[in-house]
């Protein structure tokens, strides 16, 4: 009896469990976006980012080429401080110098000129200098911080300083023009490091202090890089940003490259504590055992696991590039005309806040809904890439 009993229950179990019905699995991004739409404001930020990439893209065709169908340079001097939805004087302005639309959707500055071709312009600007600049970061601090993470305990030796110092220096002779100089040093700099080379054999086989001497170990490669992170980090960036700027021609590329060398310090410290986190897990340890190479291991099994705070941190890095890149051409350090930017525009318009205010409003409100939407869409993908707070 005691039998029938416990098979009857065995059997009542199993028929339970067989009802029960499967969880559907999920892929990582199917999880991903599960997560990620929840999050009414993040779907906000998402759909005002891909309004302003179109938006950037279709300005950069209707700006630019010999006979633009928005041209943000064309000088109406008799047209000058129209308001906005304004109907142009036909009488006064030739065939070529009407707006496109019949109107003037958001008005005319100072000199006569279509406040939203230059919009449209600007928002181009806008976009590749928050794109490119963030781009330049990101591969900086990838670089820095998975070599401060993965290869940490090694040490940097006297004559690793040196050969960086002389490479430095024939970087820094050769963008200043000095061709000849800077390839001699630069063919110095090869010679010093093959003389390290075969000085390190001849250290393993002799006992000769002076190679000894080079080959000092003086800190580890962690220790360099996050001291040199902390060096970067006392520096007001803004100023920083400035300062250099004001000693480089003004061009739209300049300004890309110093704001991208002077914000990587975030991404090396995500990636470095993903690295020291990783660098001790089983997979890498089985990586290691089966002989994949170094590098494989780094950018193959470790950086696709590192990515998730980098991608956040880019995200909200392009809006304080974007708000940066405003701000040097506000103060007239920045993109140089006839480009027009966000700034430039703010810039023109602050000086008819009470006689035109639409120059002054367009753009902040421009700059203030595009930096919001990215904010709000990086602390989407916080959220959703973030397994701690996915409860």
């Amino acid at each position: 009896v005691a039998k029938r009993k416990k098979k009857s229950e065995m059997h009542s179990t199993t028929r339970q469990l067989n009802d029960i019905p499967e969880t559907p699995r999920r892929s990582r991004g199917q999880e991903f976006w599960r997560l990620f739409r929840q999050n009414n404001l993040a779907i906000a930020g998402l759909a005002i980012f891909v309004v302003f990439f179109a938006v950037a893209v279709l300005g950069l065709f209707l700006t630019s080429g010999p006979e633009p169908v928005f041209d943000p340079a064309r000088v109406r001097l008799q047209e000058k401080l129209r308001p906005p939805l304004s109907r142009p004087d036909l009488g006064s302005l030739r065939a070529d110098e009407m707006p496109a639309l019949g109107i003037y959707l958001m008005g005319t500055d100072d000199l006569g000129r279509d406040v939203f071709s230059r919009m449209l312009q600007g928002a181009w600007v806008s976009l590749t200098v928050g794109f490119v600049a963030v781009g330049i970061s990101v591969l900086v601090g990838i670089v820095f911080g998975g070599i401060a993470g993965y290869f940490g305990e090694r040490p940097v030796r006297i004559d690793h300083i040196m050969a960086v110092c002389v490479w430095g220096t024939a970087i820094m002779v050769l963008s200043r023009g000095g061709a000849a100089w800077g390839m001699a040093l630069m063919a110095a700099g090869l010679g010093l490091i093959l003389y390290f080379f075969w000085a390190g054999k001849q250290a393993r086989t002799s006992t000769n202090g002076r190679l000894e001497v080079l080959r000092t170990p003086v800190m580890s490669v962690d220790t360099l890089i996050m001291r040199l992170v902390d060096i970067m980090l006392c520096f007001p960036s803004f100023f920083l940003i400035l300062t250099v700027v004001a000693l480089l021609p003004a061009s739209i590329y300049n300004i890309m490259v110093v704001i991208g060398l002077t914000s990587w310090m975030g991404t090396t410290r995500f990636v470095r504590a993903e690295f020291l986190s990783l660098r001790e897990q089983d997979f890498v340890t089985a990586a290691r055992a089966l002989g994949v190479s170094t590098w494989r291991i780094i950018f193959r099994h470790m950086m696709p696991n590192a990515m998730a705070p980098v991608l956040v941190s880019a995200t909200i890095g392009i809006a304080s590039a974007i708000l940066t890149e405003a701000g040097l051409s506000f103060l007239g350090f920045g993109v140089p005309p006839p480009h027009a930017t966000w700034g430039n525009i703010l810039a023109d318009g602050k000086g008819f806040i009470f006689d035109a205010p639409w120059l002054t409003f367009a753009p902040g409100l421009a700059i203030l809904i595009v930096v919001l939407s990215f904010n709000l869409f990086g602390e989407g993908l916080r959220d959703a890439l973030n397994p701690k707070l996915r409860r």
